[in-house]
């Protein structure tokens, strides 16, 4: 009887962690490593990141979720030595090519934050993607929320990497 509950907890275990896992549906799209940057108290906004890959081009035109006000796609780059951070009309995802978003190039923006995103817990967002021909999909996925991306080292994440204490 023991070993039927380890093995009940580690398919929990294996299910919580498979969910950041799209399996590709309709719309022939992968989700990947999806993860939710944790915030505090009184913290409007977040991030969220993931690796897309389309079996064939399309676009990430729009993300929803009901934990936050808004939700966009964001790109951040340099412009001289300035970081910029802008929101998209869409994101390009080539035939068979993976797109990242990660912290500090593309990501998803969640601003007005209804509650704090608390780690360990996980947050649904419905990406809406336009295909060549102007046909729209939806794909709704449950994001893990963390404080790093999964399989990241402890203080490597936010952009920390190389730095020396």
């Amino acid at each position: 009887m023991k070993s039927t509950s380890l093995l009940a907890g580690l398919a929990l275990g294996f299910g919580l962690i498979a969910g950041a896992v799209a399996q590709p549906a309709a719309t022939g799209i992968t989700v990947d490593g999806a993860w939710a940057r944790a915030s505090v108290q009184g913290q409007k906004a977040s991030g969220a990141f993931m690796k897309l890959t389309s079996k064939e081009a399309t676009r990430l035109v729009a993300v929803s979720t009901p934990v936050a006000g808004v939700a966009e796609v964001h790109e951040m780059k340099m412009e001289g030595d300035v970081m910029k951070m802008r929101a998209l009309p869409g994101l390009d995802l080539p035939a068979g090519q993976t797109v990242e978003l990660k912290p500090g190039g593309y990501h998803v923006m969640l601003m007005d934050l209804k509650a704090p995103l608390a780690k360990g817990t996980s947050v649904p967002l419905t990406l809406t993607f336009k295909d060549a021909k102007g046909a729209d999909s939806k794909l709704e996925i449950q994001v893990p929320v963390a404080t790093a991306a999964p399989g990241a080292m402890p203080g490597m994440g936010g952009g920390m990497a190389g730095h020396k204490h």
